[in-house]
């Protein structure tokens, strides 16, 4: 049965269901960071390079549907708040069904744009090709990472974050196993040098998901659909309308996310294969940092919804005080870590003696304060979403990120150098958490409903 997250002790609920997200991201970061090594230390900076410009595009393109699957999970939530089964598994059913129809059709957009995009971001010529030749795999992998994607979120609006959790540890296990295999092959296996790793990804995801689902049946699991229900598949379009008009405002802001990360990557370029495998390296850290946010986030705006759905409004306050808690507790450790052990870590990377480590020891000293801010950011978001509210989230991200990050970047440029680039992110992510603050205390989203589909 689906857990409710609308009883017991606040604090400890929200730590039971978000140690299992984190220990996830964890895992999903690692994994990518292990695929970084080989690619770095042993393929050179160059597909490092390629690797950190290829990934930010996939990103880009994936955030343009990722949206509906958090509508759908916040619907799910809202559900089974309101203990309404039936309705629940019509939820499942349709965004089921329209998730994967976007996912093909986001595939084949991602197969024709990669090499354009990479262009047009100013990608060193020595990293274009190899960049293209990963994308190409990563984006015929796609309709498997996407489907993937949703049924672990089906499962955590549902008050289940450790099944996600086991099965996330089988991929990233098939993942790393594959890695050094199918980059530099072995016996019967081809040598694919960078295409390889992500091949490597395409098979552990698509093995998981497939493994997944058997499981859920298996066990008999209560949001599945049987033969009986297998109607429940064919779009409700009401219902569609109603994640299209919730997600839509929910994939923009993980294209603003990608597209600062874009514009930001296309300033760094300018520098440099050094400074963008520096930048790279960077960012496969900042991974970790920013993983406990996003863990405190998914469990704040499950608990959350869940909570709206029963009319739990007082819980829905405390959700949020403690979400802000735990989430600067926890990306405070983590940032102070990665300080106190920058130099060993990034060279995990970066070949020794790189003039790139010297460059991401300086950077990650400007830059790992920022992630407190965000942490904040992430943590009202989260609560504010649950509700439906999605509007006012995408204008507070496109100020800070689009208005003020990369503008500022760029008029500092020509004063700065690279440092203006660095010390946009504190300024930026600064901004984002007192915008978030004050629409979390006076805005109208306590009055945002998704009832239209809830009928």
């Amino acid at each position: 049965m689906p857990r409710s997250l609308t009883e017991g002790s606040i604090p400890r609920g929200l730590v039971r269901f978000s140690l299992p997200i984190l220990y996830a991201n964890i895992l999903q970061s690692l994994n990518g960071s292990v695929n970084s090594v080989w690619v770095g230390r042993y393929l050179g900076e160059a597909a490092l390079t390629a690797t950190s410009n290829a990934n930010t595009v996939m990103f880009l393109l994936i955030g343009a549907a990722f949206g509906i699957a958090l509508a759908a999970t916040i619907l799910i939530g809202q559900c089974i708040g309101a203990n309404n089964l039936a309705e629940t598994k019509r939820v499942v059913g349709t965004s089921a069904s329209f998730f994967a129809g976007i996912s093909v059709v986001m595939a084949v957009a991602g197969l024709i744009l990669c090499r354009p995009l990479l262009v047009a971001m100013s990608t060193p010529p020595a990293s274009l090709e190899l960049a293209v030749a990963y994308m190409r795999v990563i984006f015929l992998a796609l309709p498997w990472l996407y489907l993937y994607a949703f049924v672990m979120a089906v499962l955590r609006g549902a008050g289940d974050s450790k099944t996600p959790f086991y099965f996330m540890l089988l991929s990233v296990a098939i993942d790393i196993a594959l890695n050094p295999l199918l980059i530099f092959g072995l016996g019967p296996l081809p040598r694919l040098g960078i295409a390889g790793s992500a091949l490597a990804t395409f098979i552990a995801q698509a093995v998981s998901l497939i493994a997944l689902v058997r499981h859920l049946y298996r066990r008999r699991h209560v949001l599945v659909l049987h033969r009986g229900e297998l109607a429940l598949l064919r779009p409700d379009w009401t219902l569609v309308a109603t994640l299209v008009r919730k997600g839509i405002p929910m994939s923009a802001q993980m294209l603003v996310l990608s597209l600062s990360a874009v514009l930001m990557l296309t300033l760094v370029n300018r520098f440099g294969v050094d400074t963008t495998a520096a930048f790279g390296a960077a960012l496969q850290l900042w991974n970790y940092i920013q993983m406990p946010a996003f863990a405190v986030g998914m469990g704040v705006s499950a608990m959350a919804a869940q909570n709206v759905g029963a009319g739990l409004w007082e819980r829905v306050t405390r959700i949020a005080r403690y979400g802000v808690l735990y989430s600067v507790l926890l990306t405070g450790t983590a940032g102070f870590a990665l300080e106190l052990f920058d130099r060993p870590l990034y060279g995990l990377f970066l070949p020794p003696r790189s003039v790139a480590l010297e460059i991401a020891a300086h950077l990650n000293r400007i830059v790992t304060p920022s992630w407190l801010f965000f942490g904040v950011s992430v943590a009202l978001f989260g609560v504010v979403r649950a509700t439906g509210a999605v509007m006012a989230p995408l204008v507070v991200l496109a100020i800070a990120m689009l208005g003020v990050r990369f503008p500022l970047a760029e008029l500092l440029l020509p004063h700065l150098s690279a440092d203006a680039i660095w010390w946009s992110f504190p300024v930026s992510s600064v901004l984002s958490a007192v915008l978030a603050f004050l629409y979390y205390r006076y805005g109208r989203w306590r009055q945002a409903r998704l009832q239209p589909a809830l009928g």
